[in-house]
């Protein structure tokens, strides 16, 4: 572990220059937290995200043959998560792997050995946990704005990315909501029912819907496709008081209240049910997710055991979901955790 008390920036690297790749190499390059110690894809910087072409390599032998970083994030495709992670932690490099965690429970299992033995710290990259509208929704719902909550819903929803090769919708994109209502719902998934359908000739799935129940005893649904002609990114959650509602495209919560219903009929009380009320559209402190995630990696490879990074732990339960809604499409039935 490195000391907290450090005064020099953490040397960071990023493998993988693709979609999220690019991304992170911006931010490893600008925050004062961090001294760039390089990217590795073997097909170069194609998206011209790196500013010295020199500090570019092929391959992971070569990044460290230049000197070892502190920590690297693992962006490459899911099913090379495990031998990258791999090599890294066999160096002592501290990592941050791109959600999911791998492809499979196995693969997710060997990483946290391979973590384990290299005495590396390791944690996973479900930014969403860091969007402003959901670190708001989840701290008004624990609050208890909603009163007893009794469902939560999540959207996600558009078109094909044609970044995607190796996995279907539920691995690449519901892992983000399987991670994210047991989150928000401080409780581990229990029991799941889905549905999946192929419409686009991959050999993956593009659609799935699943509903099920957490731990605690909340219903849960979750609706992904890769078919819907324009992005939504949507979760709310649903309790007696009313409802909050996020959109994590652009961070803003919104609170529907319940009304109140009044009736002249005497017939009609017994029938009487929510009314709509007040809403209100929250002004919130927007930071980027990424660099959010970012710094609590940072804390918590110096040592901070309460930074908000996800553990391996958590993305080895969301892995292992996503393989069980898959299963409980393929034979058409509930399945437990």
């Amino acid at each position: 572990m490195i000391s907290p008390d450090q005064a020099e920036p953490l040397r960071g690297a990023i493998v993988g220059l693709g979609m999220m790749g690019r991304h992170h190499a911006r931010l490893l390059q600008s925050s004062p937290r961090v001294r760039f110690a390089g990217a590795v894809d073997p097909q170069g910087d194609r998206h011209g995200a790196v500013r010295d072409a020199g500090d570019v390599y092929a391959g992971v032998e070569e990044l460290l043959e230049r000197g070892r970083p502190d920590f690297a994030i693992v962006a490459v495709p899911t099913d090379e998560h495990l031998g990258v992670a791999s090599a890294l932690a066999a160096a002592g490099v501290h990592l941050l792997i791109e959600k999911p965690l791998a492809g499979s429970v196995r693969e997710a299992e060997l990483i946290i050995a391979a973590c384990r033995a290299g005495g590396v710290r390791a944690a996973v990259g479900h930014v969403e946990r860091f969007n402003p509208a959901l670190i708001e929704l989840r701290r008004r719902t624990e609050e208890g704005q909603v009163g007893e909550v009794f469902l939560i819903a999540t959207e996600r929803c558009g078109p094909f990315p044609d970044r995607v090769t190796d996995v279907g919708v539920v691995k690449d994109l519901a892992t983000h909501d399987l991670d994210l209502v047991g989150w928000l719902g401080n409780s581990p998934i229990d029991v799941v029912a889905a549905q999946t359908a192929h419409k686009t000739g991959r050999e993956h799935e593009d659609l799935v819907l699943a509903t099920g129940r957490l731990k605690a005893g909340l219903a849960f649904s979750i609706t992904v496709d890769w078919l819907t002609p324009t992005k939504i990114r949507r979760m709310r959650i649903l309790g007696d008081r009313g409802m909050l509602v996020a959109d994590t495209l652009t961070s803003d919560l919104t609170f529907h209240e319940n009304g109140s219903v009044t009736s002249e009929w005497d017939s009609s009380q017994a029938l009487r049910g929510v009314a709509e009320g007040n809403s209100t559209r929250y002004a919130l402190k927007r930071r980027e997710p990424l660099l959010a995630e970012l710094e609590a990696f940072c804390d918590f490879v110096l040592g901070d055991d309460d930074a908000p990074a996800v553990s391996l732990a958590e993305g080895l339960q969301t892995v292992r979901c996503a393989e069980l809604v898959l299963r409980s499409a393929a034979e058409s039935r509930t399945v437990r955790v």
